[in-house]
């Protein structure tokens, strides 16, 4: 595939992404939270990343866009998303494991796949912007 296709489409889930993490912040604070099987501090746990994920999901936009107008600064930025994708994706299997939440019965699919798709987008961007 040609690079400035796989650029392009990689931006674009890049945007994606984004938007997918700034859905789930506003979905979470209007959601009740009343899961029994959950951890206890599991709350206090998902509420620490909420800035983390924003500057994120900014910083997947702003590498994305400069990435596109051919700003050299943009594979820098996309590096430094992808660091931080990998590190959410780590930080959330490690959580998962420990607390039994790859279990079916708690969520285990939804957050396999989240985890998986932390992983497989940001080992992708650290291979395409090196």
């Amino acid at each position: 595939m040609h690079s400035a296709t796989v650029s392009f489409l990689l931006s674009g889930l890049q945007v994606l992404t984004a938007l997918g993490i700034v859905g789930f912040w506003i979905w979470w604070f209007r959601a009740k939270h009343e899961e029994s099987w959950w951890p206890a501090g599991y709350r206090q746990h998902e509420q620490a990343f909420v800035v983390p994920d924003i500057v994120l999901a900014i910083l997947l936009v702003v590498s994305s866009f400069a990435t596109m107008a051919h700003v050299a600064v943009g594979s820098s930025l996309a590096l430094v998303a992808a660091g931080m994708l990998l590190f959410l994706a780590i930080m959330d299997a490690t959580y998962f494991v420990h607390n039994g939440m790859f279990a079916r019965k708690r969520g285990g699919v939804g957050n396999a796949l989240l985890v998986g798709w932390l992983l497989v987008l940001s080992l992708t961007m650290i291979v395409h912007h090196s």
